[in-house]
């Protein structure tokens, strides 16, 4: 049994930047897939970027793709999403989510297991 805690959103304007943060409990963090998704009002759930963390491999959305970094330090069981050039169309809440496997990295919101409560990103046009 994993719990995720983000922490970091807020409310900013058009460019700014936000990184958030996911703190995970349990053991092997590194070992499997960790995500970052979004959803907005009236929307689904959609895949923002996600890292396999033993190997530092990364994926994106291409609408975040240049602009978003995921990242992620095994000593403090922490994930982060580096958002940077905010829009408006990035509002929404975001979600740390946690996979049972180790490969391939996920887009679909289906594939994990562990999420978080989420934090809320407002951007300001």
């Amino acid at each position: 049994q994993k719990q995720l805690v983000e922490s970091g959103g807020g409310l900013v304007q058009t460019g700014d930047s936000l990184r958030l943060s996911c703190v995970a409990s349990g053991d092997n963090f590194g070992y499997y897939v960790m995500g970052w998704f979004r959803q907005a009002p009236g929307k689904e759930r959609e895949f923002v970027a996600g890292i396999r963390g033993s190997s530092a491999t990364t994926s994106y959305a291409a609408s975040v793709k240049g602009r978003f970094t995921i990242s992620s330090d095994n000593n403090k069981n922490t994930v982060y999403l580096q958002m940077n050039s905010l829009k408006p169309e990035d509002a929404a809440v975001y979600f740390c989510a946690c996979a049972t496997f180790s490969w391939p990295i996920a887009t679909s919101a289906s594939s994990y297991r562990y999420w978080g409560q989420g934090t809320q990103v407002t951007v300001s046009s």
